[in-house]
């Protein structure tokens, strides 16, 4: 399930056997052939490998089935959003992609709280990841193995340990510094940008979403991945992310603004430093907009931050123990860690 709205849903097929230029599943994949999708009531055809279905009810849960050239490939059933909510339960991850025991554990417990839930009137109804969604299995700077930048890195690391949830709930990304050339290979951004399905159906590295008039989330890019040769910085002050964040966080009328990216403003660590100065543009429009809460990785453990002076009265929450999990006990650097003048400026620590 690539995306949903109260009235549609994306369905996404194919396989993860393609190498090089091979483009084998995502937006732009070559096409496995005619395909022939049934959703409740409603036959839809197509030769991509997605389709998007209309007219549908808001709120209602929609078996179906997938066939390519006359076979069945697939079947599962999705539950479209309500046009107004009053509640909203979602999961947030965060470094995930590692394709080892742990991540798969997190995955099977993530699917046990959805099956627990999905039959209730508050049924999870997303993933929103904080980055850092697909791990190199090798990576020595001058060599990096597998790491996301093939379609078929992204069977044991992606696909493979949300099958379950993949059949029912959309994930909404954002990027982590190991998801292209700030950590490991400039070819990762343009497969995620592709692997993953975006709202209005356009690859995008931030986009906002909305879910029945009671939250607005705004996924962001906080890394330096480019697709050129250099890393960049593309969060700046005064760029076209920050420019944009500032004009439809005004626009937001939802009771409920989330912002969410991958690196902290407020992190206690063990493994890296807080990013508030580097962001400050952004936790200053934060405070200024209504913001009540927001969620980060990076730090590969759980935190939450004080809702006080220092954080203009919002939460700010870490979720980076995805698959990896750091040991440390920071327990002793909470207290003042959501100061500001505890805050590194450097913006290497973006590129760790």
């Amino acid at each position: 399930i690539g995306q949903i709205t109260s009235t549609s849903v994306l369905i996404a097929w194919g396989t993860t056997s393609g190498t090089g230029s091979v483009n084998t599943i995502g937006h732009d994949s070559a096409s496995m052939g005619h395909a022939r999708v049934k959703v409740g009531e409603q036959t839809s055809e197509t030769e991509r490998n997605w389709i998007e279905v209309k007219d549908l009810k808001p709120d209602m849960t929609y078996p179906y089935e997938v066939q390519v050239n006359n076979q069945k490939i697939g079947e599962g059933s999705v539950r479209t959003y309500p046009e107004r909510a009053t509640r909203l339960a979602f999961f947030v991850i965060g470094d995930f992609g590692t394709g080892d025991a742990n991540q798969r554990a997190i995955a099977g417990a993530m699917r046990q709280e959805f099956l627990k839930r999905v039959q209730t009137d508050n049924p999870v109804r997303f993933v929103l990841t904080m980055g850092d969604n697909i791990y190199a299995d090798t990576n020595l700077g001058y060599i990096v193995v597998r790491s996301g930048d093939q379609d078929r890195d992204w069977e044991t690391k992606f696909f493979q340990p949300y099958a379950e949830l993949l059949r029912q709930i959309p994930f909404y990304p954002s990027l982590g510094n190991h998801d292209g050339n700030s950590s490991e290979n400039r070819g990762d951004l343009s497969v995620y940008l592709d692997n993953f399905f975006f709202p209005e159906n356009r690859p995008a590295r931030w986009y906002r979403f909305s879910f029945g008039g009671l939250a607005d989330f705004f996924a962001l890019d906080s890394t330096t991945n480019s697709t050129g040769k250099h890393p960049e910085p593309i969060f700046q002050a005064g760029g076209d992310e920050s420019n944009w964040l500032a004009r439809v966080l005004a626009e937001s009328k939802a009771p409920w603004k989330i912002p969410y990216f991958h690196h902290p403003p407020f992190n206690a660590g063990p493994g890296h430093g807080a990013s508030y100065n580097v962001l400050r543009h952004w936790v200053e429009m934060f405070q200024q907009d209504g913001v009540k809460v927001v969620f980060n990785g990076h730090e590969h453990n759980f935190q939450f931050s004080e809702d006080d002076d220092a954080t203009g009265r919002l939460r700010y929450v870490i979720s980076g123990a995805g698959g990896e999990l750091r040991s440390g006990n920071v327990m002793g650097n909470m207290g003042k860690a959501h100061r500001s003048e505890e805050h590194t400026s450097e913006l290497q620590s973006l590129r760790h």
